[in-house]
């Protein structure tokens, strides 16, 4: 049975959602505990899943794969059996029920243009529950989001774990040791230098050199799987943002580093920009509403669509 984290618990998850692979160590520094104190509250943590340590590829990087987000009209009585059955796939990043309970959003990294018309084309027309959908290609990510931590770090711990980058570094060119690295990672985020290195057939020093570049270069992103739940988040939801394409870069880069903000991704469709928030509330929901998306120039539409249940995150089914 998965435990309630108490306050320091929660610090400690919001840490390894911004380092996944931080050193107990380095844990305890940034957050003044002692070692043997991070140790004895993470270990369980990572036994029962309340935390789990995974990887997911960079899609840019990948030019085989296309990534799509699909907003999914359904059956209210078949929904959960649709979210699960999307969950299921080995190409879903995220999978989460919205709004009055007969939508799901999906993400997808599809394997090249013939994956994505066989889910568009065949697949879905061929799920009798499902009613309608639409088709939103991710442009760009915007990664600042990804330093969410449900606010429970100081900017100063924050900076001890994750320095902010000088200037952003070029992927490296692939290896052929990537795929296997990539692999066991996104089974287990913390995996030792030295189980990366046996799969992938080369030393411990290598692969710790090698997946550092990845990191640094972009090539896949480091995560840690929670229910934000546990962390505060009473109230997450999708914004669907339609902004005017000179103001939206801007737009995309000031919402990214807001701290109620844990995704943002240029996308094509009618709303070209799609932002995941989390909040406390829907009191913080809303000043974020009007106070932070308000306050953008070039904003002409926006479709707030609450979360109702996370069924797959960062690759990962939710128990």
């Amino acid at each position: 049975m998965r435990q309630t984290p108490d306050s320091t618990d929660r610090r400690i998850a919001a840490a390894l959602l911004a380092s996944p692979r931080a050193s107990w160590r380095d844990l305890g520094r940034s957050l003044n505990l002692s070692e043997r104190t991070v140790v004895r509250r993470v270990t369980p943590l990572y036994a029962d899943g309340t935390l789990r340590a995974t990887a997911v590829p960079n899609p840019a990087c990948f030019p085989h794969l296309v990534p799509v987000a699909l907003r999914i009209r359904c059956r209210p009585d078949k929904i959960r059996q649709v979210a699960q059955a999307l969950a299921r796939r080995t190409d879903t990043v995220w999978v989460d029920i919205l709004g009055g309970g007969d939508e799901i959003s999906a993400v997808f990294f599809l394997d090249g243009p013939d994956a994505r018309n066989t889910l568009l084309l065949r697949d879905l027309p061929a799920t009798s529950a499902v009613g309608s959908w639409t088709a939103h290609t991710l442009l760009r990510v915007f990664p600042t989001a990804f330093r969410w931590t449900a606010g429970l770090l100081t900017p100063d711990e924050l900076e001890q774990l994750v320095p902010a980058p000088t200037a952003p570094t070029a992927p490296p060119a692939p290896l052929d040791i990537d795929t296997a690295l990539l692999t066991t990672l996104s089974e287990d985020g913390r995996a030792t230098y030295t189980d990366l290195a046996r799969r992938a057939g080369t030393t411990a020093l290598t692969a710790r050199r090698r997946l550092d570049a990845l990191v640094r270069g972009g090539v896949l992103r480091l995560a840690t799987e929670v229910d934000l739940a546990l962390l505060g988040a009473g109230t997450e939801a999708l914004l669907w943002i339609a902004v005017r394409p000179g103001a939206l870069q801007e737009a995309a880069q000031t919402l990214s580093a807001h701290p109620h903000v844990r995704f943002c991704a240029a996308t094509t469709g009618p709303a070209n920009l799609v932002v995941a928030v989390a909040a406390a509330n829907l009191d913080a929901l809303y000043t974020f509403l009007t106070d932070a998306v308000g306050s953008l120039d070039g904003v002409t539409a926006i479709d707030t669509t609450p979360l109702l249940a996370t069924v797959k995150r960062t690759g990962l089914v939710r128990r």
